[in-house]
């Protein structure tokens, strides 16, 4: 009995500070991991805010626009309506028109950019330009012109 406590003694003086060790080993890997799902579920949640208001925008602005409103001023009054719906996370969006016939094909684009937990990140590493994330909605629709026979 008297042998085996010297010997747990200096078992447990031998593995003073491991934990300290793995710690600063593992730190830096789960700081990374917590970035990339913090800006992965930011990410998703600005798609589906911009799905939502940039619909919104182009069934409120382009379906029934004024009389003498063309197709590049609905883009800037829809491209407004986003970007003030959405507030400084949208300062990247652009809309698109294309007309075909009768029918009109409104295309938003929004750019995201990665951060450190709400901070910005530098947007190289060792000179490589890191890419923003892009996602687009697109709506088509027939624009309905009030006062003119079809």
């Amino acid at each position: 009995m008297a042998s085996i406590l010297p010997r747990t003694l200096m078992l447990a003086r031998d593995a003073r500070g491991q934990m300290t060790v793995e710690l600063a080993a593992v730190f830096p890997v789960v700081l990374i991991i917590a970035v990339i799902a913090v800006n992965a579920c930011t990410f998703f949640s600005e798609c589906a805010e911009f799905d939502r208001v940039s619909r919104n925008a182009i069934r409120t602005v382009a379906t029934s626009p004024a009389y003498e409103q063309t197709a590049a001023e609905s883009v800037d009054r829809i491209k407004a309506a986003i970007e003030s719906q959405m507030g400084s996370v949208c300062s990247d969006c652009r809309v698109v028109v294309e007309q075909s016939g009768e029918h009109s094909k409104y295309t938003a684009t929004m750019q995201y950019s990665p951060t450190l937990f709400g901070m910005g990140l530098q947007q190289s590493v060792f000179g490589i330009g890191l890419p923003k994330l892009s996602h687009a909605t697109t709506l088509v629709i027939s624009t309905y012109k009030p006062g003119m026979l079809l």
